[in-house]
């Protein structure tokens, strides 16, 4: 689809993490934004770092485990998304998942979707965050489409990872819209305090960027809240025109894998369709394409093993 000249002009950021449960609940409605966007205007994902390099260390693990892994279970009460059966951890670091998923990017948008829900599943699915070089790498290993070898090399490369300092900083600036939020949802989305007393956005947030001003989503929002707001911006009519829900087989071919309120949301028809692998999980299952099943981490044998290159 070809962008319309003012919708061109349109931008469309969402802040996010790879290991944000919240972002994680709300990837049904940005899997259906992207889809109703793609081509029409540009789209760009900031990484937040959720769990920075310097967080002090939690005094007693286990406790913290056990704290996060309710607080998960209750986050994904509210959104409906799977959760692991059981968190081996409170993740160590955003950073190796950030990284990743950012120098996935310039192997396309395809791709790097398919490679941020790979890392999002290692917690959530999985119970393993990808809070390393090697435990990243090889949550992404077999991603239809990707180049290892040159995301390793990417990954670990100056020019990435200042593009992630970059991400981190201006999640750090948040235009001043931000610092409230309106109620309605279980995560209203205010942006949230620094340990250096600034802010930073709470995730999910998405702004819209137009010639003629913005508008902020923060939090936890339904479909209809991200669609007013880029209505109210975009110039062309045309884009009032919701994007039509896939056969269920297509779905589950275009995405790889899909939670079941992704499959309520993306998909029109019988569900599952035939031949698709089902993985249980703590909160409903996780649906993978056969394609997608044959190198995911959830249907390996073993723990997850990552390659021998890090960054």
């Amino acid at each position: 689809m070809t962008a319309e000249p003012g919708d061109a002009l349109v931008e469309v950021v969402e802040y996010t993490d790879p290991l944000c449960p919240w972002a994680w609940g709300s990837e049904p409605v940005f899997r259906r934004l992207r889809a109703a966007l793609s081509g029409r205007v540009r789209l760009r994902r900031v990484f937040c770092v959720l769990f920075d390099e310097d967080d002090d260390p939690p005094p007693d693990p286990a406790a913290e485990t056990a704290w996060y892994e309710g607080y998960v279970d209750e986050v994904c009460r509210y959104t409906g998304a799977p959760r692991a059966p059981r968190l081996s951890r409170v993740a160590a670091s955003s950073w190796p998942a950030s990284l990743v998923a950012k120098a996935a990017e310039p192997q396309g948008a395809e791709v790097a979707d398919r490679v941020l829900r790979r890392l999002r599943e290692t917690v959530f699915v999985l119970g393993e965050p990808a809070d390393t070089p090697a435990l990243a790498l090889s949550a992404v290993r077999g991603t239809p489409g990707l180049d290892l070898a040159r995301l390793s090399v990417d990954a670990s490369s100056d020019a990435v990872r200042e593009r992630v300092r970059a991400d981190h900083r201006e999640a750090r600036r948040p235009v001043p819209e931000a610092l409230s939020a309106p109620g309605g949802s279980p995560h209203p989305g205010a942006a949230k305090e620094t340990p250096d007393g600034g802010r930073r956005y709470a995730l999910p947030t998405v702004l819209v960027r137009a010639p003629g001003g913005h508008r902020v989503v923060p939090g936890w929002r339904p479909y209809e809240a991200y669609a007013d707001a880029v209505r109210e911006l975009c110039p062309s009519p045309a884009w009032d025109v919701m994007p039509a829900p896939l056969a269920p087989d297509e779905a589950l071919r275009r995405y790889g894998s899909l939670t079941g309120p992704e499959s309520r949301l993306l998909a029109d028809g019988p569900w599952p369709p035939p031949g698709v692998v089902r993985v249980e999980t703590g909160n409903g299952p996780l649906w993978l394409h056969p394609e997608e099943a044959a190198t995911h981490p959830a249907t390996r044998p073993g723990p997850p093993a990552g390659p021998r290159q890090g960054f």
